[in-house]
């Protein structure tokens, strides 16, 4: 009797400690833009030579993932598996940019060795400086209207994955969802 009554504690516990700690998703830290704004328009060359539109609402109806990375970034680096998997999952309504800065020559060392030939990989301060990149890698979701879906700083497969469930259910963040979540819930109960 007492085993039942420590085990419905502990898992009551649990069930208190997991909504406390609930799943983080990409940390926004940018003070330049918000979510729901008009992405801004950049056109920015590519490191195989075309030049793309980025931002705006695209021709092509599609939205746009910016992956901003660097080749001397550990962490960029181990999330190249998970970027080139989403890119492939998510190939029918997103088109994926990888995004950097500096000297070309680091950059087409590092598509090479990471086999990134397929992908549009961008070398331009102006696009970092204009979407607000501060911290790497960090990532931005342009919907297919040219806003600003989500943004943040990505250093896990769940805070990218973040970015797209936040579009998907039209929050800023994860965080915003279960904020909403929570006061839903809590609503709910006070009706009852």
């Amino acid at each position: 009797m007492v085993l039942a009554l420590v085990v419905f504690a502990l898992a009551r516990q649990i069930g208190v400690l997991y909504e406390r700690v609930a799943p983080a998703g990409a940390l926004m830290v940018n003070k330049q833009l918000e979510v729901g704004m008009d992405a801004p328009k950049v056109a920015a060359e590519t490191l195989s030579g075309s030049v793309i539109e980025i931002g705006g609402a695209p021709a092509s109806g599609r939205s746009q993932l910016l992956f901003f990375l660097s080749p001397d970034c550990p962490v960029c680096k181990t999330l190249l598996p998970v970027i080139k998997s989403a890119s492939n999952s998510e190939k029918d309504w997103v088109d994926l940019v990888l995004a950097s800065d500096g000297e070309e020559q680091p950059h087409a060392a590092y598509v090479k060795a990471h086999h990134l030939e397929s992908q549009q990989y961008v070398i331009s301060e102006v696009l970092g400086r204009t979407y607000g990149v501060g911290k790497l890698p960090y990532a931005v979701l342009i919907d297919e209207q040219g806003k600003i879906a989500s943004m943040g700083i990505v250093n896990s497969r769940e805070h990218l994955e973040s970015l797209f469930e936040a579009k998907e259910h039209q929050v800023a963040s994860i965080q915003e969802y279960m904020s909403k979540q929570q006061n839903d819930n809590s609503l709910y109960t006070e009706v009852r």
